[in-house]
């Protein structure tokens, strides 16, 4: 698929414009609450899946197919940041006001590490063959040790990320309002939140490695991609804070996004075989049942627990 550097141009200014809407509006550092959330959640899903609709009549519905597969598979990998950013937020008692500024610059940094990931990602999958084998049997491990080794993540404040940071800059351990930096006695200092902040860009940068290497598994197409990984990765802060309250009862859903790193593969080691790639209807149908039935499991499985007076 060759892409001409104005559509490139038209999707950048795009993906800016809309977040500095979401940064003009959330400058005031207020509490997002779940019907905010849940509008918010609606615009960057109708964002995502009108980029599709005008892929479909610029290309045509093999390419928009191929985007909405990847554009899916995104999106349910990106619940499993939800969780981290959770874990995250409860061990540094982050106040509920400062969350979304986090998010915000966290998304921003996840976007940049993405589009590295992915240009390099598809010229090794271009140039070297092998690499599917590679990249498809690293999804397959990821994939297993999601299913039974789920819940075993290291605390963030003991990620060698966060640590090194702390290691080369000071740092003090306490909030100061929304603030990254503070002066302490004339010295700029880092503040928690700044180390909240490189937590969760450290994490992501984990998260992506796993995700580009999944959608790579539909699709080298790095435009495709990258505005796949982009319309997911913009709705993130939003639906963190429409399923913070949900968390609890996916209980089952690491078992489908399990299946789906396994699926995603197994396909890109089938792409290098006389198989070849699976036709985009049957990846669409694998994911879309993957993920219902990982949600519908887990919510009947923690039904009782969330009924009233039980």
């Amino acid at each position: 698929m060759s892409v001409p550097w104005w559509a490139w141009a038209a999707v950048m200014l795009a993906v800016a414009a809309m977040l500095a809407v979401d940064l003009f509006l959330h400058r005031d550092n207020h509490v997002i609450g779940f019907r905010e959330a849940a509008v918010w959640s609606g615009i960057w899903v109708a964002a995502g899946l009108l980029f599709g609709v005008v892929l479909w009549a610029w290309q045509g519905g093999d390419v928009a197919g191929t985007y909405y597969a990847g554009y899916l598979i995104e999106k349910a990998l990106s619940i499993d940041n939800v969780f981290v950013f959770a874990l995250i937020f409860t061990a540094f008692a982050v106040p509920a006001a400062y969350q979304h500024k986090v998010l915000f610059w966290g998304v921003l940094g996840a976007l940049v590490f993405r589009f590295v990931f992915i240009f390099v990602g598809a010229e090794l999958l271009e140039t070297f063959f092998w690499t599917a084998y590679v990249f498809g049997a690293f999804l397959i491990w990821t994939g297993w040790k999601m299913a039974f080794r789920h819940g075993d993540e290291a605390p963030p404040e003991r990620n060698p990320v966060v640590r090194l940071m702390r290691r080369i800059i000071p740092t003090d351990p306490a909030y100061h309002g929304d603030r990254f930096v503070t002066r302490i006695d004339g010295k700029r200092v880092a503040t928690l939140l700044f180390v909240v902040l490189i937590a969760v860009e450290a994490t992501d940068l984990i998260f992506a490695i796993d995700s580009v290497a999944a959608i790579l598994a539909i699709t080298t197409s790095t435009f495709i991609v990258w505005t796949a990984n982009a319309f997911a990765i913009l709705g993130l802060r939003s639906l963190y804070f429409c399923l913070a309250g949900l968390l609890r009862r996916f209980v089952h859903l690491h078992y489908g996004l399990a299946v789906l790193l396994a699926f995603a593969g197994v396909k890109l080691i089938l792409s290098e075989t006389p198989v070849g790639k699976l036709p985009i209807p049957v990846t669409l149908g694998v994911i879309l049942v993957t993920i219902t039935v990982s949600i519908v499991w887990s919510l009947r499985s923690t039904r009782e627990a969330a009924t009233p007076g039980r």
